[in-house]
């Protein structure tokens, strides 16, 4: 893996990260999104060797070739992101129908419990 490479998944990482952390549906969906990317990419990143063929050609070392496995589990995980990322956009189209905005509000008995002190009781047993 390649400097290059490396630093293409960290920020596609963080970005992502950043993203899924705002209220907005849409940045929570492009968030997943490219959380998806950076991890195909992290994974056929990891399963290649460096300079390998993909593909077997003749007089060639078996070591020198790249492993299928990892481009076949990508290409899975493409299809599906692609799925998830389809249904969840449907998913806001239809809240932004509803409410007429796309930011994600507080559950407020959430906040109730999380105002709540907390409480250390032992349950009849001894401490």
């Amino acid at each position: 893996m390649s400097i290059a490479q490396a630093g293409l998944i960290a920020v596609l990482f963080s970005v992502g990260t950043f993203l899924v952390l705002h209220r907005s549906l849409t940045r929570i969906i492009l968030g997943i999104g490219l959380l998806g990317n950076a991890v195909n990419l992290l994974i056929l990143t990891s399963g290649s060797v460096p300079d390998g063929v993909p593909i077997l050609g003749t007089g060639s070392d078996p070591a020198d070739f790249t492993d299928p496995v990892p481009q076949a589990l990508v290409l899975t995980a493409i299809v599906i992101g692609l799925a998830i990322v389809a249904f969840l956009l449907s998913m806001a189209y239809r809240s932004w129908t509803i409410d007429g905005n796309d930011v994600v509000e507080d559950d407020l008995s959430d906040r109730r419990i999380a105002a709540e002190p907390d409480v250390d009781e032992d349950f009849g047993e001894e401490t």
